[in-house]
């Protein structure tokens, strides 16, 4: 319909049409484009022209599907392993190894490493040659940064095999005189290098610890002393220089990660000491962002390890889908057709840490963060750590959020607390007795909001 038609039409009374166009994919139709593409990547390497041609071509096919990555699924493996012959034949010269990894990125940053990771060979006998290619990079070239991104991911899958390394380090003992160290520490150390690096390799080494430090063979040996040295970095740095964010950034990366894949009882002892080491470093105070988000994203972390996983009892139990109906059971108490969330004293009868008020008095400052990331990451904390607090605990939590909905409070905060109730709601931790307060808040926020568009 033509824009002459709609304002006629509109002006008729009639609802006009809405054209709408979109762009949903069936399948990746470019499948065998794509293994000329990557089958040609031997003879353009030499070529530069041809070689961003070549690049160009292949980003403009995976750049489409940037919305319908799943589309790609079938495709990963081949594409995978043809680009992985390349990488791991000893004819390829560095270049084409570099381009090749390229590619690899390319895929990856489509489908999302997290998936596409899993689909790399993670055998025994792929842990030295990944360990011995990754070694011989140049940490500064700024050129090859995304083969060290993915050789840093595929370590990460290989350190998944459930044998000890110390079987990987037989050769030590029949050749003594080569001063070889062992797989375990090269690991260790290379991702250590690779946490202070100004790239996006630095992510992939925080990926890597989490995978690695966690290890039944390695946190025996390691845990505590990488805990050590990640504090101690993070004590002696500062945030004014730049060289002083990168390192903060990786520290803070591979502590989150590791608090949030380890098992609670390894680490359980060493979360206050963590905590005190946040604390100092005063990340709410900084001028960059990233820090600001992470500081966050540990400082939950840290009250998830404190208090025990458990599903809290007294949440909301959607037994009735009427809210009105909700909201007059809420001002009856004693009315019998209203769920029963009272539970034993000796369910809800545990201790909390004291650090956990300390904790949750972080999440609640990072609701009134400047940036939308810093006030999302911390209303998804407030939500993850009130669900394992007692009913009285948690509500206490819920009206310290319902505080963000004051009019001497910033924009920020009233965006912060919309947040925080959509999570809580979102995980049944808003109990019927609190709709109104909270429904009527949102109602004003909205308002305001309203207004302040104009």
């Amino acid at each position: 319909m033509a824009l002459h038609d709609v304002e006629i039409a509109a002006s008729d009374g009639e609802e006009p049409e809405v054209v709408a166009q979109g762009c949903v994919l069936a399948a990746f139709s470019e499948a065998a484009e794509t293994r000329s593409l990557l089958g040609s990547l031997p003879q353009v390497q030499g070529d530069l022209s041809a070689r961003e041609m070549t690049t160009q071509r292949f980003l403009v096919i995976m750049d489409k599907y940037q919305e319908q990555p799943h589309l790609l699924d079938p495709h990963l493996e081949w594409m995978l392993n043809l680009l992985l012959e390349m990488i791991q034949s000893e004819k390829s010269p560095p270049a084409l190894v570099h381009l090749g990894f390229k590619f690899v990125y390319i895929i990856s940053k489509v489908r999302g490493h997290k998936i596409f990771m899993q689909l790399f060979p993670h055998e025994v006998s792929d842990v030295q040659p990944v360990l011995d290619l990754l070694c011989r990079q140049d940490l500064k070239d700024h050129e090859t940064w995304e083969t060290r991104y993915m050789l840093l991911l595929w370590l990460s899958m290989t350190c998944l095999i459930p044998f000890d390394l110390s079987r990987l380090d037989g050769h030590l003992a029949r050749e003594p005189g080569l001063g070889r160290v062992p797989v375990m520490d090269r690991i260790l150390a290379v991702a250590k290098s690779y946490l202070t690096v100004s790239d996006k390799a630095r992510d992939a080494a925080a990926i890597l610890v989490s995978k690695f430090v966690v290890r039944p063979d390695v946190k025996q040996k390691h845990l505590a002393t990488f805990l050590d040295w990640s504090l101690s970095c993070m004590a002696q740095t500062s945030e004014l220089t730049m060289e002083g964010t990168v390192v903060l950034d990786g520290m803070l990366q591979a502590l989150a990660q590791l608090f949030k894949h380890g098992k609670r009882d390894d680490f359980l002892q060493y979360a206050p000491t963590v905590l005190q080491c946040i604390d100092s470093c005063r990340l709410a105070e900084s001028k960059q962002t990233t820090l600001r988000k992470l500081g966050v994203k540990l400082i939950q972390r840290l009250g998830l390890t404190l208090l025990k996983p458990r599903v809290a009892k007294w949440r909301y139990q959607r037994g009735s889908r009427s809210l009105a109906a909700n909201l007059s059971q809420s001002t009856q108490p004693s009315s019998p057709a209203e769920p029963s969330t009272a539970l034993p004293m000796e369910e809800e009868d545990y201790d909390v840490p004291e650090e956990i008020e300390n904790i949750i008095e972080q999440l609640l400052v990072g609701l009134k963060d400047k940036d939308t990331i810093v006030r999302w990451s911390a209303a998804k904390g407030i939500g993850r750590v009130t669900g394992r607090l007692p009913k009285e605990l948690a509500d206490e939590v819920v009206g310290s959020v319902l505080d963000c909905f004051s009019f001497q409070e910033t924009d920020n905060a009233w965006h912060g607390g919309c947040l925080a109730l959509a999570e809580l709601g979102r995980r049944g931790l808003l109990l019927p007795s609190r709709l109104t307060g909270g429904t009527s808040r949102c109602q004003t926020c909205a308002g305001l909001f309203y207004w302040l568009s104009f």
